[in-house]
């Protein structure tokens, strides 16, 4: 469910953001609309977990992915704009989260991969059970999934290589193995 956090916001004009303090560019959001929508939030899924996309969150991984999945909790992400959010925000969140070193211009993208990289782990997303655990990054370490090719055998010049086409189930596996990237 999304909620728009003017519906919280503040006087006639729904105020949630304001000039910071100490001066600077931008706009700030606000505490109290925030605090507002997620406790609104909350009460709607008080067991929820809620997670800031920020950069000066964990660095988000793989394995923060399975975790999310197998808690099996939903999740409130509140997503910042302007130049930032009032810092006591953090004092709500459970989780703040970072998903790269450079910044966007909302949370909404940084949700949005949270979401989908946790909700693909769950039972029954993908077609095959173990096709997740047989992908990059699994672990969180640094390997990277073999090559994949499928139809027409050759194209442009670039042909399947051999050993995908010879049937050898141990030859391909050790193939597949060398090829992955670390």
């Amino acid at each position: 469910e999304y909620i728009n956090l003017r519906d919280f916001g503040l006087g006639p004009r729904k105020q949630v953001d304001d000039m910071p303090y100490g001066g600077g560019d931008g706009m700030v959001l606000m505490i109290e609309p925030a605090s507002r929508a997620i406790e609104y939030a909350k009460q709607k899924s008080p067991e929820a977990r809620v997670i800031l996309p920020t950069p000066r969150g964990k660095l988000y991984k793989q394995s923060d992915a399975k975790r999310l999945a197998k808690d099996n909790k939903d999740l409130i992400i509140f997503c910042p704009r302007y130049e930032g959010y009032d810092e006591r925000i953090t004092d709500l969140v459970d989780e703040q989260i970072c998903i790269g070193n450079y910044i966007l211009t909302g949370g909404e993208l940084p949700a949005m991969t949270i979401i989908d990289s946790a909700v693909r782990l769950l039972p029954g997303v993908l077609g095959g059970e173990t096709s997740a655990e047989k992908e990059s990054f699994q672990d969180d370490d640094k390997t990277i999934e073999h090559p994949q090719y499928t139809r027409p055998e050759e194209f442009n010049g670039k042909k399947v290589p051999n050993v995908l086409l010879s049937g050898h189930h141990a030859e391909i596996k050790k193939w597949q193995k060398e090829q992955s990237a670390k």
